[in-house]
């Protein structure tokens, strides 16, 4: 299982962050994102069915762990696909929306505090009534989502698990997007700059500055962040994209080295005057 699990694990994120790279339309992005993820679950689902678990261990682990790392990222992508296709125009409408997400948030924490207690203390004394199948008690707060669902391969908490790792995502994402939104309606008219080049040389001009460590932030995220905010991009996956760079046979800062030739190149045009 572990095995198994690890590969269909890996192979999902590599997919992810392929996709966040590639394509510049966020939303195509999340389409295909959630697209994989289900086909992950599916092949999960299939392997879960056909080989069954060698001990209860076994299947608390996983439904407990494992399932709930995958389905967060359902939850997750999800989330973010309404929140982005619902989002209003303006800046004070889109910082009234979000906080209502996250007031959202809130009370989904507020309605299930005593899980979100039992599973982040890693509590284990009734495991096998939240994460084992066919085990339920109707005491413990149940979703109407549970009597609904596939029982061969659901447990009365597995999702609610998941749930709880997918709001720490999109509670992080609320608080970017809420960033983001204070900052342009502190900000002047100044017409707004979007980046026309491509996100590899974006990513490795952020990597130039960061290595000649001209801010005085050293996070790279932040630095990341910072360049994604002003000039309306979203790079994804920018440590695989500078992977990618790094692994390059010929010309590793291509263009570093175009915009030194187009700086020269000015300078030169300057002097003719």
């Amino acid at each position: 299982m572990e095995k198994f699990y690890s590969q269909t694990l890996n192979k999902l994120d590599a997919s992810i962050g392929k996709f966040e790279t590639d394509i510049d339309d966020s939303i195509q992005q999340i389409e295909i994102i959630i697209d994989n993820i289900l086909k992950s679950l599916a092949d999960l689902k299939a392997f879960v069915l056909k080989r069954g678990f060698k001990s209860i261990e076994e299947e608390i682990h996983f439904f407990k762990y494992q399932k709930p790392l995958i389905v967060s990222k359902l939850i997750y992508y999800n989330a973010i696909y309404k929140i982005e296709t619902k989002k209003p125009y303006g800046v004070k409408p889109i910082k009234k929306y979000l906080k209502n997400e996250v007031k959202k948030l809130k009370r989904f924490f507020d309605n299930n505090l005593e899980f979100y207690k039992y599973y982040r203390t890693n509590n284990t004394f009734i495991d096998d009534k939240l994460f084992v199948r066919g085990n339920y008690d109707i005491k413990l707060s149940l979703d109407t989502f549970y009597f609904e669902a596939d029982h061969s391969f659901s447990t009365s908490h597995d999702y609610k698990a998941a749930k709880i790792i997918a709001n720490d995502l999109i509670y992080l994402y609320l608080e970017d997007q809420l960033h983001g939104a204070v900052y342009k309606s502190k900000s002047t008219d100044l017409p707004k700059l979007n980046w026309r080049g491509s996100k590899t040389s974006l990513t490795e001009l952020i990597y130039a500055l960061y290595a000649q460590d001209v801010f005085d932030n050293k996070d790279i995220k932040v630095i990341a962040k910072t360049f994604e905010d002003i000039f309306s991009i979203e790079l994804g996956d920018f440590y695989h994209t500078f992977m990618e760079l790094k692994s390059r046979k010929i010309n590793r800062t291509k263009f570093l080295d175009s915009l030194r030739d187009s700086l020269i190149k000015k300078m030169d045009e300057k002097d003719e005057l």
